[in-house]
């Protein structure tokens, strides 16, 4: 078709207006050639083409809908198999509940955690080395001082308690596998640095994990945790197979397909369909403020770590501060706000029901990990308008 049109375009005027002969199929050719040669190509195009090259073209156009909505999809899926999984579990429970018979969990948090070294990027962690004062103090917010809040979120009241501690335990974790990198990167910030921070604090993450639960959890909820046993536990179902997908990935240089987050959505299911019976019996009104409870949580993180970033920035040298650039300010603050959904849900198999249903702690915290994407997601859009309207009144 593109050699039609280019021979077309580049046959001399006289053979362009050369008179054809009358023809009764297709009469609009000739009161096109009245109107302008110019125009009687492309009509001559649209008319003479062949009948099979029209109906795929509207074929191909009666698909493109489904282009977007299939992005949308590979963009979203951690989300979306994870909601999946839920809805899943409470809709049918009885296939979760056998899955988790016969040990299928043990394998999904194997797996979760082997696609989640698959995903960690460091191609470009060097770059993040002039800002390792942001980097150390992101570090320390994600792994020591942020779990800090676990016991302020221990004093709500509401039932079932689970929703509670489960959002407690959300607080303890590390930050986002991708999440906080995507935004920084839409932001225009200092993505190697929020890179760095992730693949750090996801790795040490999972040996600090124990301590903060016993500290934080343990003691707010009365529960006695064996921290050895958990670390034990953690190390071998989740940091073993984190480092071994690290180093297939470093080995093969390959994005993993979306479709390998298959086991985020099995662990989900099968703790939901355990708790299925409990979960129909909470009153719509209190998921309402387990919402709540989850948008407030990340609203704090986000005021603390955007006022302890103005301080350092303000005894370190002022508006000259590596704290004060704007480039590593935004990934600092987004990453270190944001805590990660896969391995609290590892984490809550591990406990094996020590603070109370699995799917009562999960379902929270699956509302809270959208909500904080959410919110980021409206704090880096402010971000870009203010910096276009300054171009604009500079350019002014």
């Amino acid at each position: 078709m593109a050699g039609t049109i280019q021979s077309l375009i580049l046959t001399t005027p006289s053979i362009v207006t050369r008179p054809f002969p009358r023809r009764k199929a297709c009469p609009i050719i000739s009161r096109s050639l009245r109107i302008s040669p110019s125009r009687s190509i492309s009509t001559i195009i649209r008319c003479c083409k062949p009948s099979d090259e029209t109906h795929g073209s509207g074929l191909a156009n009666g698909l493109n809908w489904t282009k977007p909505l299939l992005n949308f999809a590979a963009d979203n899926f951690l989300p979306l198999a994870l909601v999946g999984g839920v809805a899943f579990g409470l809709a049918n429970p009885t296939l979760g509940c056998l899955a988790d018979k016969y040990y299928l969990s043990k394998f999904s948090t194997f797996a979760i955690f082997i696609i989640s070294g698959l995903t960690l990027h460091s191609d470009a962690i060097g770059g993040a080395a002039k800002a390792w004062p942001v980097g150390v103090f992101g570090l320390c917010s994600i792994l020591l001082f942020t779990p800090y809040f676990s016991r302020v979120v221990l004093q709500i009241e509401l039932q079932p308690q689970e929703f509670v501690t489960g959002l407690a335990i959300f607080n303890c974790m590390p930050t986002t596998l991708s999440s906080g990198v995507a935004l920084t990167q839409l932001a225009g910030g200092n993505s190697a640095l929020a890179l760095a921070m992730t693949v750090i604090s996801n790795m040490l993450g999972i040996l600090i994990i124990p301590f903060s639960i016993s500290k934080f959890i343990a003691v707010g909820v009365g529960v006695s945790v064996p921290t050895s046993q958990l670390l034990r536990s953690l190390v071998f179902t989740l940091l073993v197979p984190l480092i071994l997908g690290k180093v297939l990935r470093e080995s093969f240089k390959g994005e993993p397909l979306s479709w390998l987050f298959f086991p985020l959505f099995l662990v989900p299911w099968m703790q939901v369909s355990r708790s299925r019976s409990l979960l129909l019996m909470v009153k719509p009104a209190v998921f309402i403020v387990a919402i709540g409870m989850g948008t407030l949580l990340h609203l704090i993180l986000l005021a603390f770590n955007a006022l302890a970033l103005r301080s350092l920035s303000a005894v370190s040298g002022g508006s000259k501060s590596i704290f004060a650039k704007k480039e590593n300010a935004q990934a600092a603050l987004l990453v270190a706000s944001q805590k990660t959904l896969p391995v609290m849900v590892a984490v809550v198999e591990q406990l094996g029901g020590a603070f109370g249903e699995s799917g009562l702690l999960v379902l929270p915290c699956v509302s809270a990990h959208l909500i904080q994407i959410i919110l980021d997601s409206f704090l880096v859009n402010l971000w870009l308008r203010k910096d276009r309207s300054s171009n604009t009144s500079k350019v002014a």
